[in-house]
Order: C-alpha cells, then structure tokens, then sequence
C-alpha cells in the first residue's frame, strides 16, 4: 500500500503541470484569437497533449474557458498586481499599478498583449457563464483600485473631491486603449502615451505632485 502513494503523487503532480501547461496555453492563443474561436484539438496540439487528455481534466469547451479565465486573472495578480504591492500605499502605489500593467505588455508576456482586452470585447454582449466570470472580474478590479484611492486621498495623497468611480475608469481605459493602440499604431508611442496620461492625470489630482515622477 506505501508503494503506491509515490505512484499516486506522480500521476497528481503530472496531472498538474498537464493542466497548467494547457491554460498557459489557452490565455496565450486566446489573447490573439479570443476564447470562442479556439478549438479543443487546436488548443491540444499546440499545448502538445492529446484531444483525450484534455477531455480527462475538462468535460467540455466552456469548462476550460472558464478555468483559462481564472489562470489569466492568476497570471495578472503575480505580474501586475503582486509587484505594485511593493510600493508604499497610496498613490505611488496606484502609479506602480498602472506602470505594472504597461511591463506586463511591453515585455509581451502574451502574444496579443492581453487575454482580457481580447476576451472581454468577445463576451461583453453575450449572455453565460463566461460573460458572468468576466463580470466578476472586471468588477473586483475596479473595485480594488478604487480601493487604493480611496487610500490614497485618507492619506491626504489626492484632492479631497477626486472621484474614486472617475479616476479609476480613466486609469483603466487608458490602459486598455494602449493594447489595441500597440497593435494598430506604434506600439513604443502606445505606451508612451499611456504612461504620460495617466501621470498627468494623477499630478493634476495630487495634493504634492512631488512626490510622482516629473515624467
């Protein structure tokens, strides 16, 4: 009976690096083709494991839509998220955040930028699972940054009269724009672009615009 427990916690530990080589993958392709267009034998083939393998860990198409939604917002928390974390709370740290996002895509992370750019256009109309998911998201992350104002203007950072719900929606759409301005445009000016905006706006927001970088 011990025998088996090494063999037990191979087949686990493979079944996980199985899984999560597929979701990179799906967040990967999706970021270029989006979600609904991506077929199970496409997404096995290039994750490199069988169309049966990924029918073992996913009973159908929307399950792995979901779970690749999921790895993408795991793949955003580590690489954006987690190192804005290392700024001091306020607004250095609402800047870090922006600035993280713009490293995530100019150091192209994913093939298309972004999964969520790609997929949320895909889904914003449609009715589902999926659509809900996203929902979900985008709700908790304008929330969190709104969270971070909110600090930011307790802490005496930003004007008083700074509209968490306003400032949190330029800083997004901002970011969200330097994607498709990237792909269509230049992409050194995208986020050249993107970078001094959001600066702008928040210098203009800041009770001690010293404490943000002149440019």
């Amino acid at each position: 009976m011990t025998n088996r427990l090494p063999v037990a916690d191979g087949r686990r530990a493979r079944g996980e690096r199985s899984r999560s080589t597929v979701l990179d993958t799906v967040v990967a392709l999706a970021s270029v083709d989006g979600l609904d267009g991506l077929s199970m034998g496409q997404v096995a083939a290039a994750a490199g494991v069988s169309k049966s393998g990924l029918f073992s860990l996913w009973r159908d198409k929307e399950e792995l839509q979901l779970a690749a939604v999921e790895r993408a917002r795991q793949q955003w928390a580590e690489l954006v998220v987690r190192p804005a974390l290392q700024a001091p709370p306020g607004i250095l740290q609402l800047w870090r955040l922006h600035e993280s996002r713009l490293a995530f895509y100019t150091d192209k992370v994913l093939p298309g930028g972004c999964f969520f750019v790609a997929i949320q256009s895909e889904f914003d109309d449609r009715t589902g699972l999926v659509h809900d998911l996203l929902r979900q998201h985008a709700k908790e992350w304008d929330e969190y940054v709104q969270s971070i104002i909110r600090g930011a203007i307790d802490a005496g950072q930003l004007r008083p009269d700074t509209d968490p719900g306003v400032l949190s929606y330029e800083i997004d759409a901002l970011g969200f724009a330097a994607v498709t301005r990237a792909r269509l445009l230049d992409p050194d000016s995208a986020y050249a672009h993107a970078r001094a905006a959001v600066l702008g706006i928040l210098r203009a927001c800041a009770t001690d615009p010293s404490i943000l970088p002149a440019s």
